[in-house]
């Protein structure tokens, strides 16, 4: 723990630069524009609460789907990882019992942990997630108690990163080291973040974006039992295949697209009942062909379309991280490309009927595949319907294809991006 001061003149010396090598990069100008990034948040601190004698700094990380889009809900697999864009907080313990969060940009958030019900007025807010991971974490018998924090994050909001899930954990990572002697693992901090965005935002999310955001690194996870997911950390280096990882943001956002996000696993579970389960994992795919018929009447063609994906993107999940730990980056190349055929033409989640002349993420794609063909890889990225793709670019292609990408989509808009070997975590020099 630090006081503002002794903070800014830390960061001012390079103290945290080993630190921020490991988050970030070791670029020294990267190093150089993080240390301002926290001093300001620093500086922020102390003007709004007038504090600052006894601060630490946490970071949460957003993610990056890699494998498996929309399988995790039904308790598939998927191959994720961790990225070095990041929600960070500046954060001091108080005594009154309250959490106060000011994130850049945003209203002060005020909860009063003596009131930890679903309140319905606070649905889709940040105030919700809030209010909701204490409340897991009360109920789960853990210690809590209140702080303030300024946190800002370049995490794109909308982006498919996981802005929310990155806020989640970073909540979490918070109320563990805080007030538990950092002992909740990261697992069960994801755990407790999804039931914060299910039950309290109101959103249907999977488990995915928590559990990449909050072990850090690339993580293959399988969550047929989503209490207890089987987790593997993939042994591969992205830069030693001399390809770079990009995201592409169309300029759509997600954020307003909730019930369009939320009938996937309606569909996918309307289709499972069919099939006598809950979830498509435990279902028989084979049943789903003899039964086409049936099932069509029951449900509709695009449910059966989707269950169709998660089949295939299942499998293929796991075909990807194998083919990535086997040293096969053309085999795990051309798996990425047959993940986004289906996840355009059976799960459909690439533009929203709400707006068909807005099709940001299908031009996005059809740009990629005409400059990438026969030597990247290109998809959908997150939950689909607006803002990113993904796209695994040759070293060689890297200018033309960033250039191209912005300028079409405007500066800015093409993110190369390292993956990051940690998650959610307290920040110390």
């Amino acid at each position: 723990m630090y006081t503002t001061a002794t903070l800014k003149e830390m960061l001012a010396a390079g103290k945290f630069d080993k630190t921020f090598s490991l988050l970030y990069s070791d670029d020294p100008s990267v190093l150089k524009a993080q240390a301002q990034r926290y001093a300001k948040a620093a500086d922020e601190f102390t003007a709004l609460f007038k504090s600052g004698h006894d601060v630490s700094l946490f970071s949460a990380p957003g993610r990056t789907e890699v494998g498996g889009n929309h399988t995790d809900h039904q308790h598939g697999c998927v191959l994720a990882a961790s990225v070095n864009l990041d929600v960070i907080a500046i954060v001091e313990k108080n005594d009154d019992h309250m959490i106060r969060v000011k994130s850049e940009g945003y209203p002060q958030d005020d909860i009063d942990l003596n009131e930890l019900e679903i309140k319905a007025e606070e649905k889709n807010t940040a105030a919700s997630l809030i209010r909701g991971v204490a409340a897991r974490f009360k109920e789960l018998g853990y210690e809590i108690g209140g702080f303030n924090a300024y946190t800002t994050s370049n995490v794109l909001k909308g982006s498919g990163l996981s802005s929310s899930a990155a806020f989640e954990v970073l909540i979490g990572t918070i109320l563990s080291h805080e007030f538990n002697e950092g002992k909740i693992s990261a697992v069960e901090i994801a755990q407790i973040g999804q039931y914060a965005e299910n039950v309290y935002f109101g959103k249907p999310s999977g488990l995915m974006d928590q559990m990449a955001s909050s072990v850090g690194s690339f993580v293959a996870i399988d969550f047929h039992d989503p209490k207890d997911p089987v987790i593997r950390k993939v042994a591969f280096d992205f830069a030693s295949s001399h390809h770079a990882l990009c995201i592409i943001d169309t300029g759509g956002n997600h954020a307003d697209l909730t019930d369009e996000y939320g009938s996937i696993p309606v569909d996918m579970k309307a289709v499972a009942r069919c099939l006598g389960t809950e979830v498509l994992r435990d279902a028989d795919e084979a049943a789903l062909y003899r039964n086409l018929k049936d099932i069509r009447a029951k449900v509709g063609d695009r449910a059966i379309l989707r269950a169709m994906h998660f089949f295939a993107d299942n499998r293929r999940a796991q075909d990807e991280a194998d083919a990535l730990n086997k040293g096969d980056f053309d085999r795990f190349k051309q798996l990425v490309i047959e993940s986004g055929y289906s996840s355009f033409m059976y799960n459909q989640n690439v533009y929203t009927c709400l707006n068909p002349t807005e099709q940001g993420l299908s031009l996005a794609l059809a740009v990629s595949e005409k400059l990438l063909s026969g030597k990247g890889a290109w998809r959908v990225h997150g939950g689909g319907f607006a803002g990113t793709i993904q796209a695994f670019v040759p070293l060689d292609m890297l200018d033309t294809y960033k250039e191209t990408m912005e300028s079409i989509f405007g500066n800015g808009t093409c993110h190369v991006l390292n993956i990051r070997p940690v998650g959610g975590t307290k920040v110390q020099d």
